[in-house]
């Protein structure tokens, strides 16, 4: 891929905060949901403010070589809500997500320490282009019933129905991602760079024209915005102590639960946590493959796996440190770098420092929160594709008139896209995770196969 912006380059202030923010755009909604639905009051300002310093951890280990940015884990949703399962306090509860991210981290740590003595050759064999490539496929593939199931979805919500038809909710859909299309592929550089900022707001903008006429003639609709996020800004007063506002950091409220620690209840959040994010693992691979394969550049060689590891390991500590929620590389973000072919690393940079701002400016995080699902809907539409394109572009130059290729394949891609999904309490292996280990099995059991009959 013909990158606009190399890893390495440096990009001018102005286009910087615009890019910076495109890439915050296409991360902050899944940021700021895992919080929202974990519940329990903690604050997504809180959890973006951990995303950003968890990011700039990862891009100072991976010393500025891997434009991806962190954001909240929703593989270890199961694990933060066994932090509070039994009647657990609030504040132990909260202590107990920082003490399950700490053992993640661990994990990964482990690892890495593993990976830096005995190399990285050994995952190339364990996980070649014909295992890796279907699975980052699936990594897209397995979130299209979310984009679809978002466009068609107002942002006006009565006891959490929308109520407009998902007709008027499609047609904004389409706005976003028919503005996004146009301007990656017609516009001039500064068009091919943003198009998902175009994009949001041209679809923000036609929900606003029809709630607004909806509001007028009675017609719930057509009504895709929802003001209750501003609403509530006004409620508590306009003035700089509403303007900017300090997150409720996880440590915080957690400082109150060492009381009530027991070797129990951390034996439960080891439990919950450890073998989750050894299926992050196998997610933290592809998704360095995907993003590897659009810079071409292999970041499991350079800056190496134990750095990538360590750099997500400790972000994930960082992350829950202050907004509890544990980081992951995001889609989104390698989707958008593979969208706008801008993997500066400046930009990402930018991109954390924005996220650690923001998460203090009230307005911008009702802003957010007031996009409809169904303009976010509409860019997914084309984040998710572009992962799930990458990944069958790494298997463009495997033979799939083999059958054992073609088992492989097939295997991976049905497991994915079914939902293959084991539960071993409250443990989830998802669905690329399942297709993943899959696939290797698949491709150990057939790797001596004949290549024809004569042989």
């Amino acid at each position: 891929m013909k990158l606009i912006y190399q890893v390495e380059d440096k990009v001018k202030t102005g286009p910087l905060i615009v890019f910076a923010l495109q890439q915050l755009l296409a991360i902050m909604t899944a940021t700021l949901v895992v919080p929202i639905i974990i519940g329990n009051d903690m604050s997504p300002a809180a959890a973006l403010f951990g995303a950003g310093c968890g990011t700039l951890i990862y891009v100072l280990f991976t010393q500025k070589k891997s434009p991806v940015f962190l954001g909240s884990s929703f593989a270890f949703i199961g694990s933060m809500c066994a932090a509070f399962a039994g009647g657990v306090s609030m504040s132990l509860g909260y202590l107990g997500m920082i003490i399950g991210a700490i053992f993640a981290g661990l994990v990964y740590v482990v690892i890495a320490l593993i990976v830096n003595a005995v190399g990285v050759d050994w995952i190339n064999k364990l996980m070649p282009a014909v295992v890796i490539g279907p699975t980052v496929a699936i990594i897209g593939l397995s979130l299209a019933g979310n984009a679809v199931g978002d466009i068609t979805t107002g942002g006006v919500k009565v006891d959490g129905v929308a109520v407009a038809s998902p007709i008027a909710a499609l047609l904004g859909g389409l706005v976003t991602l028919g503005v996004t299309m146009v301007c990656s592929a017609y516009g001039k550089k500064s068009g091919r760079l943003i198009p998902f900022i175009y994009g949001i707001l041209a679809g923000y903008a036609f929900c606003l024209i029809m709630t607004l006429i909806g509001n007028a003639t009675g017609n719930d609709s057509i009504k895709l915005l929802s003001f209750d996020s501003f609403s509530a800004l006004i409620e508590n007063g306009v003035g700089l102590s509403t303007f900017f506002a300090l997150p409720s950091f996880t440590f915080v409220t957690a400082l109150g639960g060492f009381g009530e620690l027991s070797g129990t209840y951390i034996g439960t959040i080891f439990a919950a946590y450890v073998p989750v994010a050894f299926v992050v693992f196998a997610e933290h691979i592809a998704d360095h493959k995907n993003i590897s394969s659009i810079i071409e550049r292999d970041l499991l060689k350079e800056p190496g796996l134990h750095r990538t590891l360590l750099g997500d390991g400790v972000g994930s500590m960082v992350g829950a440190f202050f907004g509890g929620c544990p980081n992951t590389t995001y889609g989104e973000s390698i989707g958008c770098v593979a969208i706008t072919k801008n993997a500066s690393v400046y930009t990402i940079i930018a991109a954390a420092f924005g996220a650690i701002i923001i998460s203090f400016i009230s307005p911008f995080i009702a802003f957010v929160n007031s996009i409809p699902s169904c303009v976010m809907g509409g860019v997914c539409m084309a984040l998710y594709g572009f992962i799930a394109v990458s990944g069958l572009k790494m298997v463009q130059n495997v033979d799939l008139n083999k059958n054992k290729n073609l088992f492989v394949v097939s295997v991976i891609l049905i497991a994915g896209i079914g939902g293959l999904t084991l539960n071993f309490g409250s443990v989830t292996i998802t669905s690329v995770a399942c297709a993943l280990i899959l696939g290797i099995l698949a491709n150990i059991l057939l790797k001596n196969a004949p290549e024809s009959e004569e042989e």
